[in-house]
């Protein structure tokens, strides 16, 4: 199975209000990114952090009103295309959340973990752009690639291994991580952000080339 992970505990000073409640084409940036995910996740874990327990209020309600509109139906088609028997979401709550995105992406790929992943999704709440099929294609690649190895379990236990997404020259998200990789970078305490731990831990980086502006537009501002 895969996993996502989402971030969304940031304060959204810059957006001015909660960025993972703002709304895009009248859904919250945190539901689009779940339900992206879901394209090619068994199960997706939601770390929060600021406001959390009106953004998880907020966002239960938003699936709530989406499941009684019949909106999630292709959602479950796709899950249940890719072996998951339904839509999963785990909440996670990082108390530590002003010290930075790397303690909820810590946090979020513990719980990931436990699931017992064969790959593991990350996703920042500002990314709500990104398309489900550049989400199945990563997946698709970390898949055959853990399929490839031969030094061990193919599945991942030693094989540190990151799959990037690229537009155009620039690396964008969401970040697919081995399990191999995922341990590290939740065992790496001397690193100072996500990125920094997987360079310190990647055995091997892998980029995927998209047509997908959405894996670098990052919504920080009302006017991004």
């Amino acid at each position: 199975m895969n996993v996502g992970v989402m971030l969304a505990g940031g304060a959204s000073r810059r957006m001015g209000r909660t960025k993972s409640l703002v709304k895009a084409g009248g859904q919250s940036f945190l539901a689009h990114g779940v339900r992206h995910l879901w394209s090619a996740c068994d199960a997706v874990v939601v770390v929060l952090g600021a406001d959390a327990r009106r953004v998880r209020a907020a966002v239960e309600q938003e699936f709530v009103s989406l499941v009684k509109a019949g909106a999630l139906h292709a959602d479950l088609e796709v899950a249940h295309r890719h072996g998951s028997a339904g839509l999963e979401v785990h909440f996670v709550f990082n108390r530590a959340w002003q010290r930075g995105m790397l303690g909820s992406a810590r946090l979020g790929l513990r719980a990931a973990l436990g699931l017992k992943p064969e790959s593991v999704l990350v996703l920042p709440v500002d990314h709500p752009a990104v398309k489900p099929e550049t989400v199945r294609a990563l997946a698709a690649a970390m898949k055959a690639a853990l399929d490839s190895y031969r030094g061990g379990a193919a599945k991942g236990k030693g094989f540190a291994y990151a799959l990037v997404p690229r537009y155009r020259r620039r690396r964008g998200h969401p970040l697919v991580l081995s399990p191999a990789l995922a341990r590290a970078v939740v065992g790496d305490r001397g690193a100072t952000d996500l990125s920094d731990a997987v360079r310190r831990n990647a055995r091997l980086v892998g980029y995927l080339d998209c047509v997908d502006s959405g894996v670098v537009r990052n919504r920080n501002r009302p006017t991004d």
